[in-house]
């Protein structure tokens, strides 16, 4: 799975210590909370999934349970937008609950959380080191700043030609803390004792379908530019004093 995920939720409170008090969520109430954030959406019930295993759905696919004291919801296209512009149903459906979004994606090691109080965006990162830092607002929280203050230096070598790490830390290492620290779980890493359980938290799947066929269009669209834009594979070998030398056609992988 790689360290991915497209979370978002509402809480109470603390959302770490509601999804350690768990509770039964009901397939119905997931269902009616999924219809009313994709309106015009068809929703279908699938299987039901985890928190560990599903916080990273394919596209189409959300996962979401009603707990006491908190929603969870597994979906990327809520989690799509830059923070300060997330849809103001998202804010609405929250109702003055603390909302909390965090999305991570290790192949372009891009990460995005946020935190609202009571309707307001208190803190808001996103940053990749293709983009750089694309939105920072609000004060850092905890969990960051032995990253901002260079606590956290990326270390390991780089691939030939690319130069230094374009940030001064990585995006999944800060990632996984502020998973941590907002949802009460990693997906890598060594478990703390009393970190979530996210496997044992139990999630309801739905299909959902844009019936209009645009979102399927905007996709495929977005992967042709992708593609236009990336040169030939190039394939590396890792030598012995820790570095990566690019291999030449001739080479044996």
């Amino acid at each position: 799975m790689g360290a991915k995920t497209a979370l978002l939720a509402f809480a109470d409170g603390d959302l770490p210590a509601a999804l350690r008090r768990g509770g039964q969520s009901r397939a119905d109430e997931a269902e009616t909370v999924v219809r009313r954030l994709s309106p015009g959406y068809q929703v279908t019930p699938i299987r039901d999934g985890t928190l560990f295993e599903d916080c990273y759905p394919p596209d189409d696919v959300a996962f979401a349970a009603v707990l006491p004291g908190a929603v969870v919801l597994c979906d990327r296209r809520l989690v799509a937008a830059t923070p300060s512009e997330l849809p103001h149903r998202l804010l609405a459906e929250a109702a003055g609950r603390r909302v909390l979004l965090h999305a991570m994606h290790s192949v372009s090691d891009a990460l995005t959380f946020a935190v609202w109080e009571d309707g307001r965006l208190i803190r808001s990162l996103s940053v990749s080191p293709d983009t750089g830092v694309v939105e920072d607002l609000g004060e850092p929280l905890p969990f960051e700043r032995p990253y901002w203050a260079g606590e956290r230096p990326v270390t390991s070598p780089g691939f030939p030609g690319q130069g230094p790490y374009p940030l001064p830390f990585h995006p999944l290492e800060l990632g996984e803390d502020a998973l941590r620290a907002l949802f009460g779980f990693t997906i890598e890493g060594r478990r703390e004792p009393d970190d979530v359980d996210a496997g044992a938290v139990a999630l309801h799947g739905f299909q959902l379908a844009d019936p209009t066929g645009r979102e399927q269009v905007e996709r495929e669209n977005h992967m042709r530019e992708v593609l236009s834009r990336m040169g030939p594979p190039r394939r590396y070998r890792m030598g012995a004093d820790g570095t990566f030398h690019e291999l030449t056609p001739d080479d044996t992988p």
